[in-house]
């Protein structure tokens, strides 16, 4: 139901926009709403992956699908169900929605960059910001 409310809200939003913006190609939604898919990346582009976050299932915490060859990138993060969004603006990716696997700090710009575990060093940016890493 919460998510039923929040679909009709944003579709409120993108057609009030649309009708005081004449109908503009660029909608709303893209310059508000976060994005759902993201590249992740270890050590400067070596190697990446696809991360999607699903749909919100409480206070900060959504549901996460973790591309299986991320494996490369930090074994085990392939475990990872859920994205926690932190009062602090960190995220972090568990398996059970409290145990971190790995936590991002927010970037310079958008996106993020992993600070746990030290090694690799992983960023996450929304999968529009650069090419895709499937």
């Amino acid at each position: 139901m919460k998510a039923l409310s929040a679909l009709i809200a944003a579709a409120a939003l993108f057609g009030g926009v649309q009708l005081f913006h004449g109908g503009s190609s660029e909608s709303a939604a893209d310059k508000v709403a976060p994005s759902n898919s993201y590249r992740l990346v270890a050590n400067g582009d070596e190697a990446a992956c696809a991360v999607s976050r699903g749909a919100e299932i409480s206070d900060g915490l959504s549901l996460l699908t973790v591309a299986p060859k991320c494996r490369r990138l930090l074994p085990g993060i392939e475990q990872a169900k859920f994205w926690h969004q932190q009062n602090d603006g960190s995220v972090a990716f568990s398996a059970n929605g409290v145990d971190p696997i790995v936590t991002f700090a927010a970037a310079d710009g958008e996106g993020y960059e992993s600070y746990a575990p030290a090694t690799p060093l992983l960023s996450l940016a929304a999968a529009g910001d650069s090419e895709s890493g499937d």
